[in-house]
């Protein structure tokens, strides 16, 4: 429980500061204009006071208990101010000061001996390098941190990996005037750990939303075993900054290169239930409609409006994310004829007109709440000065009281002006935004929230077809061999092990032997160079393809003599034709486990880029939405004439090359490439593992 860190029912300052300018000063200042309801203790040894407040030389100085401690100081001394905090019994401290692993090694053993030092004393540790925490909540009112802004109470809850993000969210939503509940930044996170705290907040009845910033995911297992459980429960809303780092390491494969930084964090959201965002500003504008709107249930929405352009903007937005805009029953346009002006539109969106007055505005929304193929009301209300647009909005918010359904509005006007009309849906909850994007949005989100909340994505399945003994012989003899690649004969061998379907193949160790294992295998054929320091082989005369039985053994002869110091031998296989070619791979991943990935193949890969990645072990349901979430999946169904291939086949492929390696980590990286696909098959033709 982290009850000390939120909830704290007193708090010491290692640090405090008389110096006006200073953070040891600044936290004491925000306690109290916070109005923190519990005591304070600075503790500086040079000073009776700070701002007022009785300062103690040394926190064992303090007779009360204490909960919380901040530590400001020199980095060198926090890890002996750590025992004088241990000795008094205290809970938690948050240590401010910076220097530790985020400077490098000589830091990193600093930090290190923080964290030990505490845990003898059953210490929670948040920070280091860190701003610290916030609660709104009218009984706590703890500013536990340094920075400026005064959020009011409200139902969004804040955790940032950045404290400059964080605190830029945290401004936003003030700007906004929408309230948070509670807000953390922990730096370097050497012990109370991101998860930890959404774990925390999903129990917390006043957290309606969490949102999260992070840089990167020190415990992958961690944050999704958590964050699955939170998000099924309560929306979790995730950005990711850091997109476009290059990795420091170049990879040697397809899988590899294909994998962009920031898909591995992606996925994992996407497998918790998590809405991911790109922009601040977008993430922060859901949010408001997540603190206050129930969860729609579908993807269909209505709308009503009172001007034209706003709703063709905002049906745009909802059709091109994939939400519907589905007509009304009949029941529906008999009641808005009647009640609304003669020249209104009675479709979806419905025009009540700029004419359209309170009564007009409720009929429109009790229409569409009672509509059952409607999921969500979106309103797009412009405030002309010849109706009464306070009543309109007190009707408003009078429905929006039911729950039954989110609502969203559109609000164009003058907010100098029409103060009453903005705080009267304020008040009642109801999300308010200046342009019909922002708002469409907003409510996209939520849909997507829905749609991950409600995907059943079945469970794994477990092939009892496979030969583990086999295949985990195959690797440690590799290995032991010092190997990093495997051998094409070994590459086959441990797919067969795992009845991955591949091309008939032999392995000859000279010219005869390969004309022979061609004329074995039947004609044309296809021979590769076999030799471990040759990774790429088309890109250096490696293959010949389509051979007849004629022009074999020249052309092993030619590669025979061209890469004669590479002692190679040749890897014989019968030539598939037609079809269709595709990419299936997997890059292990530090923590994880591997990303898998599925694409349209052949030499064009890396051009294209048009693949999908999961995180294994993946199920059915997940190897069928990545072959669906290509570009080119129409290429897969079939088109123009065209027939599709065998889907299920390269289904059941990628759920076992999931087990593979899942089942044997030892595998770094794998390329099939291609593999491909006909109408009642699919073979592995090229493959390429590194342990």
């Amino acid at each position: 429980m982290l009850d000390a860190l939120f909830n704290p029912k007193s708090v010491a300052i290692i640090g405090a500061s008389t110096k006006e300018l200073s953070i040891g000063n600044r936290i004491i200042k925000n306690l109290v204009d916070f109005g923190y309801k519990g005591p304070i203790y600075p503790i500086n040894p040079k000073a009776d006071e700070v701002r007022g407040i009785k300062a103690y030389n040394s926190i064992l100085d303090v007779t009360d208990e204490i909960d919380l401690v901040h530590i400001v100081i020199p980095n060198k001394f926090v890890p002996m101010v750590v025992e004088d905090c241990g000795k008094k019994q205290a809970k938690t401290i948050i240590i401010n000061s910076a220097g530790f692993k985020e400077t490098g090694d000589e830091g990193a053993q600093l930090e290190k001996e923080v964290v030990e030092k505490a845990k003898e004393y059953g210490i929670r540790v948040f920070g280091p390098n860190c701003q610290g925490i916030i609660n709104t909540d009218s009984e706590v009112r703890a500013y536990a941190n340094f920075t400026f802004t005064k959020p009011e109470t409200g139902g969004i809850s804040i955790i940032a990996q950045s404290g400059g993000v964080g605190e830029v969210i945290n401004q936003r939503f003030s700007e906004l005037g929408v309230g948070i509940r509670m807000y953390a930044s922990n730096g370097n996170a050497c012990d109370i750990s991101i998860p930890e705290i959404i774990g925390y907040w999903g129990d917390d009845d006043q957290t309606k939303v969490i949102v999260v910033h992070i840089e990167n995911l020190p415990d992958p297992k961690e944050f999704m075993e958590v964050a699955k459980e939170i998000a099924a429960k309560k929306p979790i809303l995730a950005m990711k900054t850091g997109r476009t780092k290059e990795g420091a390491k170049a990879v040697s494969s397809h899988t590899g290169g294909l994998s962009k930084v920031d898909v591995a964090t992606e996925l994992i959201f996407k497998k918790c239930g998590i809405v991911t965002f790109r922009d601040e500003e977008e993430l922060c504008q859901a949010a408001v409609a997540f603190a206050t709107q129930p969860i729609p249930k579908g993807k269909k929405v209505g709308l009503i409006t009172n001007t034209g352009g706003p709703a063709i903007i905002a049906t745009d937005e909802f059709v091109e994310a994939g939400l519907e805009i589905p007509p009304l029953s009949d029941k529906a346009k008999g009641i808005l004829k009647e009640h609304l002006h003669a020249a209104a539109s009675i479709n979806n969106p419905i025009d009540v007109l700029a004419t359209g007055g309170a009564e007009h505005f409720r009929t429109a929304v009790d229409v569409l709440m009672n509509e059952p193929q409607i999921d969500s009301i979106f309103i797009n209300f412009v405030t002309p000065f010849f109706v009464d647009t306070d009543s309109i909005a007190g009707e408003i918010a009078e429905v929006n009281k039911s729950q039954k359904k989110p609502i969203i509005c559109n609000l164009m006007t003058d907010k100098g002006q029409w103060t009453e009309t903005i705080n009267i849906l304020k008040n009642a909850g109801v999300p308010y935004y200046s342009f019909p994007e922002t708002a469409a949005r907003a409510l996209v989100a939520m849909t997507r929230y829905n749609d991950l909340k409600v995907r059943e994505i079945g469970d794994i399945t477990a092939f009892d077809d496979v030969d583990k003994e086999k295949a985990t012989g195959i690797l440690q003899n590799a290995k032991n061999a010092g190997r990093e690649f495997l051998s094409a004969e070994d590459v086959n061998n441990l797919l067969a092990s795992y009845n991955i379907p591949v091309a008939k193949w032999r392995i000859a160790e000279n010219c005869g032997e390969a004309v022979k294992a061609a004329r074995e295998i039947g004609f044309p054929a296809v021979v590769k160079l076999d030799a471990e320091s040759v990774v790429h082989k088309s890109d250096v005369g490696g293959i010949a393809l389509n051979l007849t039985e004629d022009d074999f053994q020249s052309a092993v002869e030619d590669m025979e003599k061209k890469f004669a110091t590479e002692n190679p031998r040749f890897f014989v296989q019968e030539f598939l034709s037609g079809g269709k070619e595709t990419i299936i791979g997997a890059k292990a991943e530090p923590g994880l486990g591997h990303l898998i990935l599925f694409g349209i193949g052949g030499i064009f890969v890396e051009i294209l880029e048009d693949v999908a990645f999961g995180v294994t072990p993946i199920t059915q349901f997940e190897a069928k939405e990545m072959l669906s979430s290509i570009k080119s999946h129409q290429l897969l169904t079939g088109f123009r004439g065209e027939k599709g291939v065998n889907q299920e086949k390269l289904v059941e492929i990628l759920q076992r090359v999931s087990q593979l390696v899942t089942d044997l980590p030892i595998i770094q990286e794998m390329d099939l490439n291609p593999v491909i696909a006909y109408e009642d098959k699919a073979s592995v033709v090229d493959a390429r593992i590194k342990i």
